[in-house]
């Protein structure tokens, strides 16, 4: 039996997605593995879990790899806390989070 990631995926709608994702990849910089650019980022966590954005004028685009065996609730609860902690003026932000393939 293989073991496959869970993935997630979400929309957020906004029109700050460019300051969030790198107000995020600033953010987690000092204790992840980050890269990033105005349009799109990716953070490594250090349980295994990835975290990718892109960044457009109307939403910000986020899919989170969580490895079997971590808790997705949680994952998406990190990532949706911080994002919400960098959109203060307009939190809490929209997160239709679903399954990804």
């Amino acid at each position: 039996m293989s073991v496959s990631p869970k993935i997630s995926v979400a929309r957020v709608p906004t029109q700050s997605a460019s300051r969030y994702l790198q107000q995020l990849a600033k953010h987690w910089s000092h204790k992840m593995t980050v890269s990033f650019t105005e349009e799109e980022g990716t953070i490594d966590f250090p349980n295994g879990s990835k975290l990718e954005m892109r960044a457009d004028p109307e939403t910000l685009d986020i899919l989170l790899t969580v490895p079997e065996g971590e808790d997705t609730a949680r994952m998406r609860e990190v990532v949706a806390s911080h994002l919400d902690r960098f959109a203060f003026r307009e939190a809490p932000l929209t997160f239709d989070w679903r399954a990804g393939e």
